[in-house]
């Protein structure tokens, strides 16, 4: 018998047009491999200003960053929005000499791993453990160790 999938509320949003960006069916196979439990999300694949906006209001930071993650509720669900700047992460993917996919799978499993709780920039010990997780999830997706 198969698994059941636990119960998983997506909108996928391009207000730039999806020229370049992950497919609705990528995000949702990463999001489904980085969450085990029931979710209610979207993801919004954004400008650089549309991402500056955001990182400066919500996190008092004047620039655009690869991800940011919001999350609503806690507990039996995940319930957030996950905000991915497409020009940072892209021009990131070329810096690192990543493939664009791989970059995108990993900007998506990290910030749901967020929306779980997870966090890196308390201490080094939580920082290695959030991305042992990656790591794991994304091989198992059959993508290289962002960190290497």
């Amino acid at each position: 018998m198969a698994r059941r999938l636990p119960e998983l509320l997506l909108s996928v949003q391009y207000p730039g047009g999806n020229r370049g960006a992950p497919s609705r069916a990528d995000v949702r196979r990463w999001v489904r491999a980085s969450c085990a439990i029931p979710a209610e999300l979207a993801v919004r694949f954004v400008s650089s200003e549309e991402g500056r906006t955001l990182n400066r209001e919500f996190r008092g930071k004047d620039y655009a960053t690869n991800v940011l993650s919001f999350p609503y509720a806690a507990g039996e669900r995940v319930c957030g929005d996950l905000v991915l700047c497409r020009e940072v992460i892209e021009r990131e993917a070329r810096e690192q000499g990543k493939a664009r996919e791989a970059h995108y799978a990993h900007m998506v499993v990290h910030g749901m791993l967020h929306l779980q709780g997870h966090d890196h920039e308390i201490s080094r010990a939580d920082a290695q453990r959030m991305e042992a997780v990656e790591r794991d999830i994304l091989a198992a997706l059959g993508y290289p160790d962002p960190y290497a």
